[in-house]
């Protein structure tokens, strides 16, 4: 006979089972989109190119073609040209916003310039107790007419990869002796990831 007692036991083994399954299998379906999407940027031309199907060929060589255009952008001959077509892409209308954009964007994460590495704890508003985690992005903002007591702090949003720029005070800031991958991550997960031992990345 089928007791609430069972029934409420059955429940929590589903839960606990879920729990178990959700992220491993949530983690392997997302590399598996994203090695598909990467894998299929060349492999139909590689496929036409070798007349064979190779599973996986399509990402090897887009990884060997960008590493490969990384270490020619930094050689005395192709360094002229990629500086040409950087300063053709800035002067052109509207592709300058796009260009400058990514590149920016792209910079702040894996340039030698890297923005989201300075973690902090901003106080929203006088009088209140409120305080979210960002990360300061600029400290001098004199080229938009701000005073240098003020710095440009991104917050991230929460089980998402936006966020919005605020212009705070630096008085209402307070730097986060932590890591800035863990408060990062500490972020997207809505505080439901416990932070690390705190260590210093600078």
């Amino acid at each position: 006979m089928i007791t609430r007692k069972l029934i409420k036991k059955m429940l929590r083994y589903f839960f606990q089972g879920l729990l178990y399954i959700a992220p491993v299998t949530i983690t392997i379906w997302s590399l598996y989109v994203i090695f598909g999407w990467v894998d299929g940027l060349l492999i139909s031309f590689i496929d036409e190119l070798l007349k064979v199907h190779i599973p996986g060929l399509g990402i090897l060589v887009l990884l060997v073609l960008i590493t490969l255009i990384g270490a020619l952008g930094s050689t005395i001959i192709f360094k002229p040209l990629m500086s040409f077509f950087d300063q053709l892409f800035v002067k052109a209308p509207l592709i300058k916003i796009i260009y400058t954009s990514v590149k920016d964007l792209v910079s702040a994460f894996v340039g030698q310039k890297r923005r989201f590495n300075e973690p902090v704890l901003v106080k929203i508003g006088k009088g209140y107790e409120l305080e979210k985690i960002g990360f300061i992005t600029s400290k001098d903002l004199k080229f938009l007419g701000v005073s240098d007591q003020k710095v440009a702090v991104y917050l991230p949003h929460s089980y998402a990869w936006s966020g919005n720029l605020f212009i705070v005070p630096i008085e209402n800031i307070k730097p986060l002796d932590a890591s800035a991958t863990e408060v990062m991550k500490f972020i997207i997960s809505a505080g439901v990831t416990n932070l690390d031992t705190v260590y210093d990345e600078k």
